[in-house]
């Protein structure tokens, strides 16, 4: 019988840019489309608007997740040139370093040494780069997955709230899309906290709550400034 553990950790860099990007393609769009309703009498230019936010919104996310873990990914290449060279030119510092860091994880001395002293014969970079600066393939950066994830969630995300602008009486398109949007980002906390692993209702919560807070702050500039958008 496979009694093997399911573990989602592997899941943590497309889910964590996915989630991100889908929260923000529902959250900015529909915040536009409501800022621009609330100055407006006709559909056009909230459909104009809502478009444009997607658009924008969708490069710009992939663009900025891609950039900020190819960073991620420059300091861990780095961090791994440098400790290979330090593997080259002082051996026995570095394996005494691996063996103090399993002794303060609990480990007596010898054992520590002796465990230090078979991964180094192993692979003494792997175990330096997972024990000593915490890299591990499961969670390495990957750029292009990370900006693939996040581009496609947020144009997903932000075609949502352009659905209901389209088929939203004019007269109450503020809060049908408030309500909308506020539907879509629950059912987005319930996915990521199924995907995840995790528990429902914070997500659930933590997502509402910054999702009224931004929508809520949009329509209010829309009113404060009422900018004839015909």
């Amino acid at each position: 019988m496979n009694n093997k553990e399911k573990h989602y950790i592997n899941r943590s860099g497309w889910l964590r840019a996915g989630v991100l990007g889908a929260n923000d393609g529902i959250l900015s769009t529909a915040s536009i489309i409501i800022g621009v309703a609330a100055a407006s009498s006709t559909r056009e230019p909230i459909i104009i608007a809502g478009v444009a936010g997607l658009v924008a919104g969708a490069l710009s996310m992939a663009a900025g997740e891609y950039v900020s873990v190819s960073s991620q990914t420059d300091i861990e290449k780095s961090d791994l040139e440098r400790e290979k060279k330090e593997l080259i030119e002082t051996p026995e510092k570095e394996l005494i370093e691996l063996a103090k860091i399993y002794e303060e994880r609990g480990l007596i001395p010898e054992t520590a040494l002796e465990v230090a002293t078979q991964l180094t014969a192993y692979n003494a970079l792997e175990a330096h780069a997972r024990d000593e600066l915490g890299i591990m393939e499961l969670t390495e950066a990957k750029p292009l997955l990370a900006a693939l994830s996040s581009g496609i969630a947020f144009t997903v995300g932000g075609f949502l709230p352009l659905v209901v602008a389209y088929i939203a009486p004019l007269n109450s398109m503020e809060y049908v899309q408030y309500l909308a949007a506020i539907i879509f980002l629950i059912a987005l906390g319930i996915i990521s906290a199924k995907t995840g692993g995790s528990k429902i209702l914070k997500p659930i919560l933590r997502i509402t709550f910054w999702g009224t807070l931004a929508m809520g702050i949009t329509a209010l500039i829309g009113y404060l400034f009422n900018v004839n958008m015909i």
